[in-house]
């Protein structure tokens, strides 16, 4: 079955703004994605008023539907690639208004003389740049780099990138070696390949936003809400991974009398000194220790790698940390220590804390603000 180019051009303007639709209904749901999803709605229905100015260019006089729609399709390519950059915070709009500007300039200056090869092959170089630096953008993204959806936001922006490259550089040839006739084929070609784009671009986009919210949403049921350590459930699942990879030690915290501080100054003293002891810990522990607040005032620390002596020298050092910083007049004030349990070795990490738990009971029973080691 044949489509006609007008019928393309239609069908396509259907897709892009149902796309508007669906970026600023999800732009309802993900807040904190508000002004990417914005600038992609925006985008979309800058592509649907290029697409209706370019129907009709020919009612317009002179260059100027040509010129308009050209530029209103570029800005939508534009505001895309600067979404995409929002991404990992801040973003310029130099650059989108620079090529703007130059493209208008352009249009201007030579609009009159060349529209075939400004509307046909120019054209066409600025959506390849702006489509080749949004796969890029997204290559090189912090906050993207761990979503699956980035590859497949990559593929069709640099696919669209390589297409216009394509029809940029191989036209004008094709063109001046076969007749003038191949130019609505191009066309065909081209509204072709933009319904794909206008379909898996959206959904690439949006898939980046609901995975990155997905995590958000994981890593804070994996996330005590008061010290900022995993807590127990965070723990379980990262620290059976880690252990897997071979030995490790494993130190349990109970703070001292903590029950007598929440008595004596309050629940907000005790969760300062909750915080204090969770900073203390995570210092000294390392950046490969996984930390993490089991419940209440206990906590462990899982040492990937480390030996006995290596593990008790940083149970000290925190403990003695701990009862320093607690004392000390920009901390809260509060004297405050802490007993630690010590074990280490390989197996399943529920044994490796319940030997743990056994040598800090010692600990306590012994007179507390001390290690134990667990029997071997």
């Amino acid at each position: 079955m044949q489509i006609d180019l007008h019928t393309l051009y239609c069908l396509i303007v259907g897709t892009v703004l149902v796309a508007a639709a669906t970026m600023q209904w999800e732009r309802q749901a993900h807040p904190q994605r508000s002004r990417e999803l914005g600038f992609w709605t925006g985008a979309f229905l800058a592509f649907a008023a290029g697409l209706v100015v370019s129907i009709n260019r020919a009612v317009l006089p002179g260059i100027l539907g040509s010129a308009l729609a050209n530029l209103l399709i570029v800005a939508g390519y534009l505001m895309i690639l600067h979404g995409v950059t929002l991404l990992d915070g801040r973003a310029r709009l130099r650059l989108p208004l620079a090529v703007l500007a130059v493209l208008a300039l352009l249009w201007a200056a030579f609009g009159t003389r060349f529209p075939v090869a400004l509307w046909t092959y120019v054209g066409s170089l600025p959506i390849a740049l702006a489509c080749g630096l949004t796969a890029w953008r997204l290559a090189r993204s912090r906050t993207a780099r761990t979503l699956r959806a980035r590859q497949v936001a990559i593929a069709v922006a640099g696919g669209h990138a390589l297409f216009y490259v394509a029809r940029a550089l191989a036209t004008p040839v094709l063109v001046a070696v076969y007749g003038d006739w191949l130019l609505p084929v191009f066309g065909k070609m081209t509204m072709y390949e933009g319904v794909l784009y206008s379909v898996a671009m959206p959904m690439g986009l949006i898939a980046l936003v609901r995975e990155e919210a997905q995590a958000s949403a994981l890593a804070a049921a994996r996330t005590d809400h008061l010290t900022g350590l995993q807590n127990r459930h965070g723990f379980f699942e990262d620290g059976a991974r880690r252990l897997g990879e071979g030995p490790a030690a494993l130190l349990a915290f109970d703070l001292d009398h903590f029950k007598a501080i929440n008595d004596r100054h309050g629940h907000a003293a005790g969760d300062a000194v909750l915080r204090l002891f969770a900073d203390t810990a995570r210092r000294a522990a390392g950046p490969d220790a996984l930390v993490a607040r089991l419940g209440g005032e206990e906590f462990a620390a899982l040492l990937p790698g480390c030996d006995l002596a290596t593990a008790r020298q940083v149970g000290e050092g925190i403990a003695r940390r701990f009862a320093a910083a607690s004392r000390h007049r920009d901390g809260p004030g509060i004297p405050a220590t802490v007993s630690v349990g010590l074990a280490a070795g390989g197996g399943a990490l529920p044994d490796l804390l319940a030997a743990a738990d056994r040598a800090l009971y010692r600990a306590k029973a012994s007179g507390r603000n001390r290690l134990e080691v667990a029997a071997a």
